[in-house]
């Protein structure tokens, strides 16, 4: 995979900010963009993924497996961590930021006169991206639902994948696990072939309903065995990547089927561990230092990512992995958006004796410590606020278990290029890090 993340490149002159234009999903404006920019969706072969969380870790090692396997494969992904070049991939290479700078000047015109989002422009100079690249395949990471998705433009996506689907977004996409599910379940299409990992039992029934309803067909997939009993090392670190790491195997094996769009490319099981072992993608469980320190890093971003991180955390202090003594208090630095469920998150993430450091999500309104102190009335005495990023992580210096810094995909982006300065002046003295098996960085 590309290593190191691309650095930051600025587009302000060509895409409105997203803050000022906001969410403002539908079908409509892409459409006829497209179809006056000629179509490029039209020129390769297309899969979609869609979720609420596990989205990306699907994307990467269903990208990893098609690439050990001989294929030239495109991802498009969303959102970014530090740089808009990450949201397109070609094999090993992020796009180059003139190149995507040339893709979306070519779609200005398009873009003003059909009033195009950020996002729905990004996804044109992604189209046109992949289909001037002449790649085998795409790999589309829904942006936000499906339904109403600017990936869900591309005319024919034969193989499905999701990830676990949860309450998100509510805003958007409904208040209840059903109305949600159903936004992402329309993705499917006739004929369509669909796999999943374990869902919640409403989800499952509306999946399980609109397959039906669309004439295509779903798959429920078991995780990945462990590597203890004989199952796949993974590049990504956690057991929930054992369940993502599934539906990407399953898609692959219907991309390469006799009837899929990749038939007749070889696949066999040393392909598909090659390409688990080989996948990279920053956020997920990963681990840095800063000042020396080592800590974690995760993008859990809602109450189902953050009930899955404590499952994990539970399970490292247990110690399978890391030797830790269950039940010694951690230290946390959160950073929590304004519109997301952010008590419910502070409720799942913390454990007794634990302290977090809320800081605010850079340039996004974020959850006070006040705020969440007043909203989780048990928790305030365990929460505090620093002034800064970096006194936040000064914070998590503090002798104990494993840091972590978690709450935003955002707050992730501006601290890891602070971590990997730190890094970068230390690594003389500290030589390699240590890290959570499996999860090295992109």
């Amino acid at each position: 995979m590309p290593s190191p993340l691309p650095p930051p490149v600025d587009l302000g002159d060509l895409l409105e900010p997203f803050a000022r234009r906001g969410v403002d999903l539908g079908l409509e404006r892409l459409a006829g963009a497209l179809a006056e920019g000629g179509h490029p969706e039209r020129r390769f072969a297309a899969v979609q993924v869609a979720g609420t969380n596990g989205k990306g870790s699907i994307c990467t090692f269903l990208h990893a497996i098609l690439q050990a396997a001989g294929v030239r494969v495109g991802t498009y992904r969303s959102p970014h961590l530090v740089s808009w070049c990450e949201r397109i991939q070609i094999d090993d290479a992020w796009i180059a930021p003139s190149t995507l700078r040339d893709e979306l000047a070519r779609w200005q015109p398009l873009a003003r006169h059909h009033r195009l989002t950020p996002f729905e422009l990004i996804t044109a100079a992604a189209f046109e991206h992949f289909a001037r690249e002449r790649v085998d395949l795409a790999v589309l990471e829904v942006g936000l639902g499906g339904r109403l998705d600017a990936t869900t433009l591309h005319p024919h996506r034969p193989v499905i994948g999701f990830g676990a689907i949860g309450l998100d977004h509510r805003e958007h996409l409904g208040d209840t696990l059903a109305a949600i599910a159903a936004e992402k379940a329309a993705v499917m299409g006739p004929g369509c072939r669909a796999f999943s990992a374990a869902q919640e039992p409403e989800a499952r029934r509306v999946l399980e309903a609109a397959a039906q309803a669309r004439g295509a067909s779903l798959h429920w997939l078991d995780p990945l065995p462990a590597v203890a009993d004989g199952g796949p090392v993974l590049g990504l670190a956690g057991d929930l990547q054992r369940h993502n790491g599934a539906v990407a195997v399953a898609m692959a094996r219907a991309l390469m089927a006799p009837d899929g769009p990749l038939a007749g490319r070889p696949l066999d099981e040393g392909m598909e561990r090659a390409g688990l072992a080989a996948a990279r993608w920053p956020g997920r469980l990963e681990s840095h230092r800063w000042r020396g320190r080592e800590l974690l890093i995760d993008g859990a971003h809602n109450p189902p990512a953050a009930a899955a991180l404590r499952r994990e955390l539970d399970r490292l202090d247990g110690g399978l992995d890391r030797g830790l003594q269950a039940g010694r208090p951690r230290r946390w630095l959160l950073g929590i958006q304004r519109h997301k469920e952010g008590a419910a998150m502070l409720e799942l993430l913390l454990r007794p004796g634990d302290r977090a450091v809320v800081v605010p999500v850079p340039e996004h309104a974020s959850w006070s410590r006040q705020e969440l102190a007043a909203a989780c009335p048990g928790l305030a005495d365990q929460l505090e606020e620093a002034g800064s990023l970096e006194a936040g992580l000064d914070s998590l210096l503090a002798p104990g278990p494993v840091p972590l810094v978690a709450g935003s995909l955002f707050l992730l982006g501006a601290v890891l290029p602070l971590l990997d300065a730190a890094q970068a002046d230390e690594a003389p003295a500290l030589g390699q890090p240590g890290e959570v098996p499996g999860s090295h960085g992109p």
